[in-house]
């Protein structure tokens, strides 16, 4: 479970920093890039059990 939890936060973290180095316009933005990363990530460890 705990690394079900690292994995989905992780997804948040590394989605919004892609997008912040291919140059997103503002925080906010990449921000919303790591969400859908975090959405995303957490429907996968959902259906994967």
């Amino acid at each position: 479970m705990l690394r079900d939890t690292l994995t989905v936060f992780g997804a948040f973290a590394a989605g919004t920093a892609i997008a912040a180095l291919f140059g997103a316009s503002s925080l906010g933005v990449a921000l919303t890039f790591g969400q859908i990363a975090f959405a995303g990530t957490l429907t996968w460890v959902l259906l994967k059990r």
